[in-house]
């Protein structure tokens, strides 16, 4: 089982989709395992793979200003 992702709003926007990491990365063009350390905090994404990874989930509210939601 995949980890849950480090962002709450991240998470709950994941469940409501009913997307698992893999759907995810199909949408955004990317490997489900970036995703995932995307997602977990263990990779620093870039803005375009964060703003994708917002699409996919449909989360429209801009991310809190803190190192969990830094980008590249």
């Amino acid at each position: 089982m995949a980890p849950n992702p480090q962002c709450a709003a991240l998470a709950a926007a994941k469940d409501r989709k009913g997307l698992s990491y893999q759907q995810i990365a199909q949408q955004i063009g990317t490997s489900e395992h970036h995703v995932i350390d995307v997602c977990t905090g263990t990779v620093v994404p870039t803005s375009a793979e964060f703003d994708a990874l917002a699409r996919a989930l449909d989360i429209k509210a801009a991310p809190p200003h803190d190192s969990a939601h830094k980008t590249k």
